[in-house]
């Protein structure tokens, strides 16, 4: 058997993080046995329809370099792979439902079902669709018809049912029929649910892996039975969980950044953020952290995937992120830094000032603030200064640095000439390069002082000096 798998998101916004959480591990499983990975954009809820968001979506797979075999751009035989153009398959295999018996039609209002539901949470009963519809005869559903009356058609769920299926991570699962609502598989506009689409797009598709989120678990029956309505192989089914925010609810917006988009912008690497994705749902044999997506798929199994909810840390990402940065050559670095850093700056002295900050450097959207004081004076408050010396053991340290820097120039014995000076008058090490530091930089914490020295030239270190023994 051909493994093909897919991933269906709906146009309706930005990419969300969990879609290429679900692509990745959809992409691996495909080609760790030499298969398909499928991308189709379910555009069927209208109302939610966002322009430019399915260009977004293609945009960000192949920004994560998880491209799809087969989509709206790369077209195979399975197309149409927007749900939108497959209107008038959903309607023929539906029209089958109907004819079977296992879809019926439903013409209540919705004033009907606001009562019902209404009504049954007053009653402390499950909020479901009572197959009020289920009863008409068949001269009333074509007298209803001929009417124009607006209808949407139901799934004709049986009572009391197991249905059982195997989850390839969860092992099995079993769901009662009586739990699950008689859900409606075409709406009044034409367009089908989800729930209809996806059986249909995923048996023409040759789909044999169904890789989603958990919150699809309970919907699995419905799936199933629609499945069995039609006489289909059913596929294999893996949940995987949700992504969670430190609280361990679903991944939001509140407490962390869903969007693609954020991350692409805020310059995270690509492979940083598949590798920490990747790490949130699975765990690898070795017990490494580090690895890139080819590595994923040579050593994927079902066995290591992580069945409880991740927890989305930002700061660990900053950290893989920065980790694979100093990975990099400074040559890579600069041409992924260019687009963020807003001066100008020609590229020998660009190279000088990225050896510098490259190991502080964890996302490219920080690199303006790391080098600011190289191109602007900074604005230094005077009781930074004065936190461990007064103003005129202030006055003095810098003085005499000052003298020791023109005489000797900017290089490693200068280093060694102030370390002496500093010992011989008796000065705490860390602290009086700590004044120098922030006389220069602005910063209590910066690159190393003499390479960041180098950079920014004597007759700038001068006047920044002299500013702040003026000032204080």
């Amino acid at each position: 058997m051909k493994v093909r798998t897919r991933i269906a998101p709906s146009p309706t916004g930005d990419p969300h993080i969990g879609t290429l959480y679900l692509a990745i591990f959809n992409y691996a499983l495909a080609k760790k046995n030499n298969g398909q990975f499928i991308l189709r954009i379910e555009d069927t809820d209208r109302e939610r329809l966002i322009e430019g968001s399915t260009e977004n979506i293609l945009y960000s797979l192949k920004w994560a370099r998880i491209e799809p075999d087969e989509s709206i751009l790369k077209k195979g035989k399975f197309g149409p792979y927007i749900q939108s153009e497959r209107l008038e398959i959903y309607k023929k295999y539906i029209d089958r439902l109907i004819e079977n018996k296992s879809a019926y039609y439903c013409f209540c209002t919705k004033e009907r079902l606001e009562k019902l539901r209404a009504d049954q949470t007053k009653n402390k009963v499950q909020p479901k669709y009572d197959k009020h519809c289920l009863l008409l005869t068949d001269k009333q559903i074509k007298e209803k018809l001929g009417n124009n009356t607006p209808f949407v058609i139901r799934l004709n769920v049986p009572q009391n049912e197991e249905i059982v299926f195997n989850d390839l991570v969860r092992g099995e699962i079993k769901i009662n029929t009586n739990t699950i609502d008689d859900q409606v598989l075409l709406k009044s506009d034409g367009y089908p649910t989800y729930h209809a689409a996806v059986v249909i797009d995923d048996h023409l598709m040759k789909i044999t892996h169904v890789m989603r989120g958990e919150e699809w678990i309970s919907s699995t029956p419905k799936h199933i039975l629609i499945y069995r309505s039609f006489g289909w192989d059913i596929p294999e089914f893996i949940h995987l969980s949700l992504l969670r925010n430190r609280d361990k609810s679903k991944i939001s917006k509140r407490y962390n950044h869903t969007s693609l988009n954020w991350y692409i912008k805020e310059g995270f690497l690509p492979e940083a953020l598949v590798n920490y994705l990747i790490l949130l749902g699975w765990s690898h044999p070795e017990g490494k952290e580090i690895f890139n997506i080819q590595e994923f798929i040579n050593k994927f199994s079902f066995d290591r995937i992580n069945k409880g909810g991740p927890i989305f840390d930002l700061e660990k990402l900053k950290w893989m992120n920065g980790v694979y940065i100093r990975s990099k050559s400074i040559s890579e670095i600069k041409k992924l830094s260019k687009p963020f850093i807003k001066y100008k700056i020609e590229n020998k002295k660009l190279e000088e000032i990225l050896k510098t900050i490259q190991e502080r450097l964890k996302v490219f959207s920080e690199i303006n603030d790391l080098i600011s004081f190289f191109f602007e004076e900074p604005n230094i408050e005077k009781s930074i200064l004065e936190e461990n010396y007064s103003s005129s053991e202030v006055k003095e340290i810098l003085s005499q640095s000052l003298k020791i820097i023109k005489k000797n120039g900017i290089n490693e014995e200068t280093e060694k000439l102030l370390r002496e000076y500093a010992e011989k008058n008796k000065y705490n090490i860390g602290n009086f390069f700590m004044v120098i530091r922030i006389s220069i930089t602005g910063r209590k914490i910066s690159p190393p002082l003499i390479e960041t020295m180098k950079i920014l030239s004597e007759s700038v270190i001068e006047k920044r000096i002299l500013n702040i023994i003026n000032k204080i």
